[in-house]
């Protein structure tokens, strides 16, 4: 079964999306908690940690092991639920393996963030211990987006963590809700979503029949409130 986490910051949506069943964890991001309107990361990071006990990914945004390292012990002690997000590279390109291997030895969860290739999963898998949690976070979207087919490095992903019980992989950078049903038919363990296309597959299950009427009376009724005449 395909875990359906909230990709979100907003404190409200939040606290909506937290009430429904469908959802069993939230991520989170620099960009996002800019989009939320952080001013301090930790104090907001605290409130969203303060509003479930579901898991919740918050990102380290150093960008050098030293001090990568030092926010990523000091989100983890921010909650039980909270796991630490870490770029497999920095900006430079240069792998964090060292920072993996030092947070994972700590018994710090972890959320590996901005992998595309099954090569950057090895990496991974070759830093980390056995028992503790590790989500990897594989972009299908963004690749997608530069004409790259992303199935292909997620089942390779998918099928050498099988020897790791304490490993999951993350299909992240989602653009339509069709992304769940793919990520479900290749056994990706989690799937992280925005609000809106969260709300969308609660309603999976409509007919095609139902689909062609639903469009044709939209394109009805839209016609009708412009006043169309030919």
């Amino acid at each position: 079964m395909t875990k359906i986490f909230c990709d979100i910051a907003d404190l409200d949506l939040i606290r909506k999306f937290n009430r429904k069943k469908i959802v069993k964890g939230f991520t989170t991001n620099p960009s996002l908690m800019r989009k939320a309107g952080a001013r301090d990361y930790e104090s907001f990071s605290k409130k969203i940690l303060g509003i479930t006990s579901k898991p919740v990914s918050c990102e380290v945004f150093a960008d050098d092991v030293k001090n990568m390292i030092n926010q990523g012990e000091k989100i983890n002690e921010w909650g039980k639920n909270v796991y630490v997000k870490v770029p497999v590279t920095n900006s430079k390109g240069e792998f964090m393996g060292n920072v993996i291997s030092a947070l994972n030895q700590k018994n710090i969860k972890l959320n590996i963030t901005a992998v595309f290739k099954f090569d950057q999963t090895k990496k991974i898998l070759k830093r980390i211990n056995k028992k503790t949690k590790v989500i990897i976070s594989i972009f299908a979207g963004r690749a997608g987006d530069a004409g790259k087919d992303p199935l292909p490095e997620f089942k390779k992903s998918i099928n050498a963590v099988k020897k790791f019980k304490n490993v999951e992989i993350l299909w992240a950078s989602v653009r339509e809700p069709y992304n769940y049903t793919q990520a479900k038919q290749i056994g990706c363990h989690i799937i992280t979503v925005p609000p809106t296309i969260i709300e969308k597959i609660e309603k999976f299950g409509k007919s095609y029949n139902k689909l062609t009427l639903e469009t044709v009376k939209t394109f009805l009724l839209d016609s009708k409130k412009s006043n169309f005449k030919i």
